[in-house]
């Protein structure tokens, strides 16, 4: 099937990717792509971090007993792979075999922001890392940016080895305030994009933390995907707080590094293949080709079918 819009145009593979008898996806919180073309998919289940190769070929799984809540997932450039565990508030760092090499963060410790463990709204002061984490990148210079993002509001910058530098962040819906600080990209020039999901936006930073744009034409970016076209990918999520944005659909858009939109396609009936259910991380390869996680429980449509896939692959065809 056909997807896309404009010059984004893909071929939808809906159910890509074969498990092992018995195992399950579970929630795909987020994936990442290894510079061998291996796919990694960060999974709220019994195998947390699960591989395979392009076609969907099952290559192995590790993480167990590591992992209690992955949400986010990012591939180094030396192919080590980052997993944000919000459920214990850390950030760990492994080979791509799954040997820990550091963890940032204290194991089921969250920082103290007021925040009661459910909704961003109690927050009531920016804290330290961590209070329930979403998302990491690697820049070019190889520090490390955190967005701190369920119970938190700030982002946190650390060097290479895992050194806190600074951070920056509070509450509310001004430049550099945030509601839901959810995933966060790094540009070649150093450049930060940061879903300010709750805030329907994202927001646009130097290296050091200072505010430069905001993009607010979109309701609750979700994951994002810096391509090497310098194109910014996202899942838009269903329903938005604003009142005019209220019972919008899961989307995809796409946007130029200045704020341009390029295309966006999705619509409400996810029975449809070419719509989604709730569609939380977006990853892609080299070749342009896009990866979606869903999630496995939609907060206005229940569970996700037992039939509905977790996982599709759109392959670029134009």
């Amino acid at each position: 099937m056909r997807v896309g819009d404009g010059k984004f145009q893909y071929e939808l593979i809906h159910d890509w990717g074969r498990l092992p008898a018995q195992w399950s996806f579970g929630a795909v919180s987020d994936g990442a792509v290894d510079s061998q073309g291996r796919v990694y998919l960060l999974s709220r289940s019994a195998h947390p971090v699960m591989s395979f190769d392009p076609d969907g070929l099952f290559l192995g799984a590790w993480g167990e007993g590591m992992i209690t809540k992955g949400h986010g997932i990012t591939i180094g450039p030396d192919d080590s792979v980052y997993v944000v565990d919000e459920g214990d508030h850390t950030v760990k760092k492994f080979t791509s075999a799954g040997k820990l090499l550091f963890t940032l963060g204290t194991q089921g410790r969250p920082s103290d922001t007021g925040y009661n463990g459910k909704d961003y709204r109690t927050i009531k002061r920016p804290g330290p890392p961590f209070n329930r984490p979403t998302s990491l990148a690697v820049a070019p210079s190889g520090e490390l940016y955190v967005t701190d993002g369920y119970g938190n509001v700030r982002v946190h910058k650390f060097s290479a080895d895992g050194h806190l530098l600074s951070s920056w962040g509070e509450i509310g819906t001004g430049p550099g305030q945030f509601r839901i600080v959810h995933t966060v990209c790094v540009d070649k020039r150093g450049t930060l994009y940061v879903a300010d999901r709750e805030s329907d936006r994202v927001q646009v930073f130097d290296a050091e933390g200072k505010f430069l744009a905001a993009w607010t034409d979109m309701h609750r970016p979700n994951g994002m995907f810096l391509g090497a076209d310098d194109c910014l990918y996202l899942t838009e999520l269903y329903d938005s707080p604003r009142a005019e944005r209220a019972a919008l659909p899961a989307q995809i858009s796409i946007w130029t590094l200045q704020g341009e939109q390029l295309a966006r396609w999705g619509a409400e009936d996810f029975s449809v293949p070419a719509n989604f259910f709730a569609p939380h991380g977006l990853w892609g390869d080299a070749q342009g080709n896009l990866y979606v996680g869903e999630l496995e429980v939609s907060s206005h449509r229940g569970p996700r079918p037992a039939a509905y896939p977790a996982v599709h692959k759109l392959v670029r065809v134009s």
